[in-house]
């Protein structure tokens, strides 16, 4: 059978009806930008994130911008980021003009190591930015206390993760002020492009709201000098009836990443997922590693099974970043994972059939 990456298919389907009746009160209504759709949306997703403050904003990267900006983080700042994430984290610190310090992750989870941050911690050091790789929650308390130790901001970046925890406490709550994108794709996406910042400083929400919208708060007076970032009034609607299934999907995700470890655990040279003790994972993506990674992807292509590779370029490789003047083998381990790691297929609606189906595949290539 041919499986998709991703399908949006029969969430969609489910909730047409409503999503079709929210955007009909929302063409309806004549007020397009920054209205009560944001304002409820916002109220839903800090009561979801067990947070006091939420703000809209226009997508991911956006919204980690606009938290180092509120930080008053810029020009000969450093910032600590995992060495195996999206570009979109430097890209974020880049924009204000501060450095991106590369730390790596654990090997087993993907996730930032917190063992390893002093190390990289110097005088122009401002914040930690961890992220919440593949949906697993990073170790946040012991990050929390070398941030505390050294007198650092942390800003997380939970695109991925909206709904793990660690030790209880949801992503997206720890840091001083966070970022989250609801690209189509994430575990909560829109129909297009958005995202928010959270936070329990109602300061720092005071002023990523100014800050999102030209530099105003009361229109035509521009108290700094600010951006158009604003999340989509019709984006929101669709988000807010979004919202109400996440804990469902968020259910359905791990089911099916019990049936990949049920059907992939006996087979030799695949190195399956691992969560970290007092972390949960709500499985944005399902990552294997294995040797023969290029190989296993083509023959899962050729038999029509969809798969990415999360990310086959590090940042400190990518030409954007030669000015930091790394070189291959500079951070072995997100190398390492750079070459070896696969992304199967993982949506909500996918079927034990369908992950049996993958899991034979695999066994069959490894044979």
């Amino acid at each position: 059978m041919k499986i998709p990456f991703v399908s949006f298919s029969e969430v969609n389907q489910k909730i047409k009806p409503e999503i079709l009746t929210a955007f009909e009160s929302f063409f309806d209504s004549g007020w397009y930008i920054l209205g009560d759709r944001v304002k409820n949306f916002e109220k839903e997703y800090a009561t979801f994130n067990q947070v006091s403050c939420c703000v809209g904003i226009s997508n991911g990267l956006d919204a980690l911008h606009i938290a180092l900006k509120v930080l008053d983080i810029g020009a000969g700042d450093e910032v600590i980021i995992p060495s195996n994430t999206y570009i979109a984290t430097a890209l974020a610190v880049s924009y204000v003009g501060a450095t991106p310090i590369f730390v790596e992750p654990n090997l087993d989870t993907y996730n930032i190591d917190p063992s390893k941050i002093e190390a990289a911690i110097t005088s122009k050091t401002r914040a930690i930015m961890p992220v919440h790789l593949c949906g697993q929650a990073c170790e946040m308390e012991a990050i929390m206390e070398i941030a505390e130790k050294h007198n650092l901001k942390v800003i997380e970046d939970n695109a991925q993760a909206q709904g793990a925890t660690y030790k209880g406490k949801l992503t997206g709550s720890w840091g001083d002020i966070n970022g989250t994108s609801f690209y189509p794709g994430k575990n909560l996406g829109a129909l297009g492009d958005a995202g928010a910042v959270t936070t329990n400083n109602e300061e720092l929400a005071e002023k990523a709201a100014i800050l999102r919208n030209y530099g105003s708060e009361k229109k035509y007076h521009n108290e700094v000098i600010g951006h158009n970032m604003r999340l989509d009034e019709c984006q929101a609607a669709f988000l807010s009836v979004k919202l109400k299934s996440l804990k469902e999907w968020t259910l359905q995700r791990q089911e099916i990443a019990d049936w990949y470890f049920e059907v992939l655990k006996d087979i030799v040279h695949i190195i399956l997922p691992t969560t970290a003790k007092d972390a949960t994972h709500v499985y944005h993506t399902f990552v294997i590693r294995t040797e023969n990674r290029d190989k296993l992807q083509a023959y899962l292509t050729n038999n029509g099974i969809g798969t990415l590779i999360h990310y086959p370029i590090p940042p400190h490789l990518q030409k954007a970043y030669q000015n930091l003047g790394y070189k291959k083998g500079d951070f072995p381990i997100a190398e390492k994972i750079a070459d070896t790691c696969l992304s199967l297929p993982m949506w909500p609606g996918m079927t034990q059939e369908m992950v049996i189906e993958i899991g034979t595949l695999i066994q069959d290539f490894q044979r």
